[in-house]
């Protein structure tokens, strides 16, 4: 793809808005206020809203030339103030490798209605948005695809292409035997999870599929980085897709695709980890911090193992059924063979994750084992003084003749602590102490 042009005046603007943002962000993170937290939201939101307020005002054009020309932090922050409307757009004219990225953040994930049919052009899918039942009239898609539908809605594309379609609030409750079936009338019905890996969570989102008159109904609760990016591939890219059946192979393709990238993220967070648990310096703080970060690796990749898992029974009942030409089967076992592989990646994640949680409690036991020993080094240097004050505090006549004498008392305190000294010197010879 050819670079975009960019006007230099548009990126001064922009570069100028975010390096206010991060200057005015630095001082209020190191200023100790009351409010902190809302102080910080209220002038973060101001200089974004300028920023958004610029791209508004852009052309897809501009704006995708000036995420070409920025470096990766400042891209992110200026693709979350791309209006959702016009993100597919900005997308469409960057790079691939650049285009996936953003796409791979998780940003835009959004709740709000959407219901977009896709024709096939000359190889390439055409996306059309559809708001009511007679944009569908005069279109002959391929896939149609489904994003937190209302029932009015549900109703009326399943009455116009004479099927049902699944409830998304319901996907959830579904036994794991009744995800994958084909009707008496030949509809192929598919329910799998895809993965949604973002900054602050992951979870996996169950995505409804219906084959029907060589037409993929695709319906979910929320947007998905694969779906988008799989919508892009299809219209950036002529032959990409050639019917409804390989636009679902491609999307389970992209979902392995995408747990891959995924796990990518769980080596390099893991190899952070790695560094931290092998410092030497390893405080009890220090400790539940990392035992926060494993535990959070370890739903993502739990999640991950859950989700590929998913896919591969999916797969694996297209093949069973015969319900791919020839060429599909192959791209489904190369799908499989995808998938095989990320399992023993998976594997060794479980077995690192149970490594740095055994090392780093290994190490919160060793930092309570210094506290405990220095009790027990105390104890055992005070029974000598304890044992002489109790003898001397039995005041018997007669065996002890500094009891009468006129430096007992002062002798006593002595022995006391040449008692004490010499457990210690002794410890601390044996290295005990150390």
């Amino acid at each position: 793809m050819p670079e975009t042009q960019v006007s230099e005046e548009n990126l001064q603007q922009v570069n100028h808005l975010l390096s206010k943002h991060k200057l005015v962000e630095g001082l209020v993170h190191k200023q100790d206020m009351p409010r902190h937290q809302l102080v910080e939201n209220i002038v973060q939101r101001q200089h974004l809203a300028e920023l958004h307020t610029l791209l508004a005002r852009l052309s897809a054009d501009a704006i995708a030339g000036i995420i070409q020309a920025l470096p990766s932090g400042d891209r992110l922050l200026v693709w979350e103030q791309v209006q959702e409307e016009r993100s597919d757009d900005v997308l469409e004219r960057v790079p691939d490798e650049i285009r996936e990225a953003l796409v791979g953040t998780g940003h835009h994930q959004v709740h709000k209605v959407i219901l977009n049919a896709f024709e096939l052009l000359n190889g390439r899918l055409r996306q059309v948005q559809v708001s009511s039942r007679a944009d569908l009239a005069n279109l002959h898609p391929i896939w149609v695809d489904l994003v937190s539908p209302t029932a009015e809605m549900l109703a009326w594309v399943g009455e116009f292409f004479e099927l049902e379609l699944p409830d998304p609030n319901e996907l959830t409750d579904l036994e794991a035997s009744a995800r994958f079936y084909v009707e008496d009338s030949g509809e192929i019905y598919l329910i799998s999870d895809f993965l949604l890996d973002m900054e602050n969570e992951s979870r996996n989102v169950p995505v409804a599929f219906v084959l029907h008159n060589d037409i993929l109904f695709s319906v979910r609760q929320e947007e998905l980085p694969v779906f988008r990016l799989q919508r892009l591939r299809a219209r950036t890219q002529p032959g990409y897709v050639s019917d409804a059946k390989d636009v679902l192979l491609s999307l389970y393709s992209a979902d392995a695709e995408y747990s891959a990238d995924a796990l990518e993220d769980v080596y390099a967070a893991l190899g952070e980890v790695s560094r931290q648990v092998l410092n030497s310096n390893m405080t009890d703080a220090n400790a539940a911090k990392i035992l926060a970060d494993i535990a959070r690796e370890e739903d993502l990749n739990g999640r991950i193992r859950r989700n590929v898992l998913d896919t591969r029974r999916a797969v694996s009942f297209l093949m069973r059924g015969k319900l791919l030409s020839i060429g599909q089967q192959e791209d489904a076992r190369q799908i499989l063979r995808d998938i095989e592989s990320l399992d023993g990646h998976t594997s060794f994640l479980f077995g690192k994750i149970n490594f740095l949680m055994d090392a780093t409690v290994g190490f919160i036991n060793i930092n309570q084992n210094k506290i405990i020993k220095i009790f027990s080094v105390a104890s055992v240097a005070m029974l000598p003084p304890t044992l002489i004050a109790s003898i001397y505090g039995m005041n018997f006549k007669g065996w002890f003749p500094e009891l009468g004498w006129e430096y007992g008392y002062p002798f006593s305190l002595v022995l006391m602590l040449v008692s004490i000294v010499i457990p210690f010197a002794y410890f601390r010879k044996k290295g005990w102490l150390r």
